[in-house]
């Protein structure tokens, strides 16, 4: 059963969702997924962000100070339920003074300590430590079409999460976690299975590598649709959970963390049915400027491979 570092689980004798190029190349001619081909490397170039994703007026003097810093470690919690985790003071892992993060409203936190809201995890920047596991994992009261381990959430995302789909259901959306907490040990074995069946370079296309999935963090969780259809698919994007998912997520905290046309930044095709908590402030902040990508946003270089 393959796991990828932005979804669920699928078997490995199935497309991999983040090979929609190749199926597309394949010849498959239905509607759902010829609009793919534009999120493959194959099918299209890069298109550029939207909006201009660099904010006016000068930049914020707050800073990040990295993973197992005496400021991050002093001060690991915050009285804001919105944006919990460790406020940190300056340090060498600041974002770079032109992202809009430099700027970006309220408190700033870590982009390396796994228990911050704003830890980035991608091909070019593993978790630290590699075998993490989140202190306060709890399963969230919404609609489950998973259970164990994969049930489980952080417990800031786990109470966001409610929020959101409880706001959801009112609105006549039915939105169902398909895939929350992945363990290190369950990223290794799937990967495993893929290097094993299928070569390195083709499992990297499909598995997040261990200790390099950001589902590790109990920050993230994919959605899927009450009505069931599409599933990991790309036609997921059509479905009312993603349609709905996209426009109001970033007032719950969350972004959709592998965005349309954006692989070659964040190393993953779209992902509709993936999102990432941020907190509110920065997901709200991220929505008004138009910036797609949280690499962009803490201005990071893309990763769109382990090289």
């Amino acid at each position: 059963m393959c796991q990828n570092a932005g979804g669920g689980a699928e078997s490995p004798g199935s497309p991999s969702r983040r090979a929609f190029g190749r199926i597309v190349a394949a010849g498959a001619g239905v509607a759902a997924l010829a609009a793919v081909a534009a999120c493959s490397p194959e099918g299209r170039t890069q298109a550029a962000p939207s909006g201009t994703g660099v904010p006016t007026g000068s930049p914020s003097p707050t800073a990040q100070a990295s993973a197992g810093s005496p400021a991050a470690t002093a001060a690991a919690t915050t009285t804001n339920p919105a944006d919990p985790g460790p406020a940190v003071s300056p340090g060498s892992n600041s974002p770079a003074a032109s992202s809009p993060a430099a700027a970006a409203p309220g408190r700033q936190y870590s982009l390396t300590d796994p228990t911050s809201p704003w830890v980035v995890v991608n091909k070019h920047r593993p978790l630290s430590p590699a075998a993490f596991v989140p202190p306060d994992l709890v399963q969230p009261a919404v609609r489950l079409a998973v259970s164990g381990e994969a049930a489980l959430l952080n417990s800031t995302t786990a109470a966001a999460a409610q929020r959101m789909f409880t706001d959801a259901a009112a609105a006549g959306v039915v939105l169902v976690l398909a895939s929350g907490y992945r363990s290190f040990a369950t990223q290794t074995a799937t990967y495993n299975s893929y290097v094993n069946s299928r070569g390195r370079a083709e499992a990297d296309t499909a598995s997040a590598r261990p200790g390099h999935s950001e589902h590790q963090t109990g920050w993230s969780f994919d959605i899927g649709d009450g009505g069931g259809a599409c599933s990991f698919q790309p036609c997921f994007a059509e479905q009312p959970a993603a349609v709905w998912a996209k426009a109001n997520a970033h007032r719950f905290g969350f972004v959709v963390r592998y965005p349309w046309m954006f692989h070659q930044i964040t190393g993953y095709y779209y992902e509709p049915w993936h999102l990432r908590y941020v907190g509110i402030e920065a997901a709200v902040d991220m929505h008004t400027r138009g910036v797609a990508t949280l690499e962009e946003y803490f201005g990071l270089e893309p990763a769109p491979s382990y090289l």
